[in-house]
């Protein structure tokens, strides 16, 4: 099992715990609460994700082969859903992001629970970030071409 099936694992775990969409949005305000935020330099336009009902902003950085992402938002659902798929993406190679499969969305209720603007979002957020692997990834094999 791959690193990121077990974190998906944990999450689907963590939200059986709960039969209530109440509880689980909770659940969600507390795991976005807990996000370490974004630099505030890159709360901008070039960082906002189209797409969203909400604002959100997302970063990644290269580092040591792994791809690290930072985020934001200004609505607290929003920013519980993107700090589980960067707890999800997180420390992992380009390839492997650009790989998984999220399937942790359809398995906890996560997108019949939102609406249909969230939904939309959702995707767009996950689209950015596997944007971010591709564009590093297509960069490690332009720099392994070079040598």
């Amino acid at each position: 099992m791959q690193q990121t099936d077990l974190v998906q694992e944990e999450i689907i775990d963590e939200f059986s715990a709960f039969d209530d969409w109440l509880d689980k949005y909770d659940l969600l305000i507390e795991l976005g609460n807990g996000l370490d935020g974004i630099d505030p330099s890159h709360r901008d336009q070039q960082h906002l994700i189209e797409g969203c009902q909400s604002r959100v902003w997302v970063d990644a950085r290269l580092e040591d082969g792994k791809v690290y992402y930072s985020a934001d938002s200004d609505a607290i659902i929003t920013k519980g859903i993107i700090a589980l798929l960067i707890r999800v993406l997180n420390g992992r190679t380009p390839q492997e992001i650009v790989d998984t499969d999220l399937y942790f969305i359809d398995r906890i209720g996560l997108k019949e629970n939102l609406s249909p603007t969230r939904s939309n979002g959702l995707l767009a957020m996950i689209k950015q970030m596997r944007l971010y692997a591709l564009a590093f990834l297509s960069r490690q094999e332009h720099d392994a071409a070079e040598k």
